[in-house]
């Protein structure tokens, strides 16, 4: 949770692209006072990069993501943090997260293709020491991505409707 977050920061949290002189006529602020809090941001850890959200049914792209939930064998004295450190560095890995539930970390993976995903799975993941199994789930569509819908799909545009 970020305490006492800026507003540039907040700007660019809700997801809109703009350049640094629009974000100084929404905040009332001068373009060098953007600049420098966002090199502020950046340079304490904060901010780690702005990318753009794409739809992939609408790029020409081959490759594979998957979601793979991972349980592991806490080590002695670090726990899971040097397992999970050891497992996000491996280049497939786009995130890491330690959940709570069934299962210790979610990865989410891309590869070239299912089998690329497959053989990082068995081959590199499984390998790792501490990892006890994995479950690995292929993404076949996407329908709404950090916040956007992406596609046309039937609905009037509200939320579902709750069934009693």
């Amino acid at each position: 949770m970020i305490h006492n977050m800026s507003s540039v920061l907040q700007l660019l949290l809700a997801g809109e692209s703009l350049d640094t002189t629009q974000m100084a006529q929404v905040l009332g602020m001068s373009e060098s006072d953007i600049e420098s809090e966002m090199a502020r941001l950046k340079r304490e850890g904060t901010l780690l990069g702005t990318r753009a959200i794409l739809n992939s049914d609408k790029v020409e792209s081959e490759s594979v993501r998957a979601v793979i939930e991972v349980r592991l064998s806490p080590e002695r004295d670090g726990g899971f943090d040097r397992i999970a450190e050891r497992i996000s560095r491996f280049d497939g890995v786009e995130s890491c997260y330690l959940m709570s539930g069934s299962y210790d970390l979610l990865l989410f993976a891309k590869g070239d293709d299912l089998k690329a995903v497959a053989s990082f799975v068995s081959e590199r993941l499984a390998s790792v020491e501490g990892v006890l199994s994995t479950a690995t789930h292929f993404r076949l569509r996407t329908y709404k991505e950090q916040g956007y819908h992406l596609g046309n799909f039937e609905s009037n545009g509200d939320k579902p409707a709750i069934s009693p």
